[in-house]
């Protein structure tokens, strides 16, 4: 299969897996009920591991938003830049899903919310914000180079953290994403593995 194929099949999905997994983790964490008031087959509630999860997906996720903006615009090779808008889209949409989640349910709407650049930013470290410097002082053939490999850097951390997640987590339904998210991720790094080899 094509990588351009490989795109369209996979990146679509990826956004479904990944919204939830983040937006999940940011939700206010309860406190844990007495021994033996939880109905029998009930999720455990969120705590610690759900919400440093959520946090740490999120940062690397802007991370990933804002180099991936700035690829739509620069980026030369047309697979890199389709890569750039999928990834784009998705990032967008796990935003508009963790802002919705801290509002009223009164709030709720179809109608996507995209995050501002200066949101973005509040979310990225500052080891992040030297790595966006560089990219955008970047061109051509060196932008895709460079971004591609942030990429997949981004990528394989989204991935352990999802695993360590994994380990630790006891909410059932947040797991149960987390597991789809981490099929998802795999396969952005199979992507980007592809697109690494052909723009070197």
């Amino acid at each position: 299969m094509t990588i351009r194929k490989t795109l369209l099949a996979t990146v679509a999905a990826a956004s479904l897996a990944l919204v939830a997994a983040p937006a999940m983790a940011q939700t206010a964490a309860p406190a844990t009920p007495a021994a033996g008031t939880m109905a029998p087959g009930a999720a455990m509630p969120m705590g610690e591991a759900e919400m440093t999860h959520g946090t740490e997906t999120g940062k690397v996720g802007s991370l990933s938003l804002a180099t991936s903006r700035v690829a739509v615009e620069k980026a030369s090779d047309p697979m890199v830049k389709m890569f750039a808008e999928f990834e784009v889209a998705e990032q967008e949409t796990i935003s508009d899903v963790l802002m919705s989640i801290k509002a009223s349910p009164d709030a709720a709407e179809g109608a996507l919310k995209k995050p501002t650049d200066a949101e973005v930013q509040a979310m990225i470290d500052a080891a992040g914000k030297t790595e966006l410097e560089k990219l955008q002082g970047l061109s051509g053939a060196e932008f895709d180079k460079a971004y591609v490999t942030a990429q997949l850097d981004g990528h394989r951390k989204l991935l352990t953290i999802q695993e360590d997640y994994l380990k630790v987590g006891q909410n059932r339904e947040h797991l149960d994403v987390a597991k789809l998210a981490r099929g998802q991720i795999r396969e952005h790094i199979s992507i980007l593995e592809e697109l690494q080899k052909k723009v070197g």
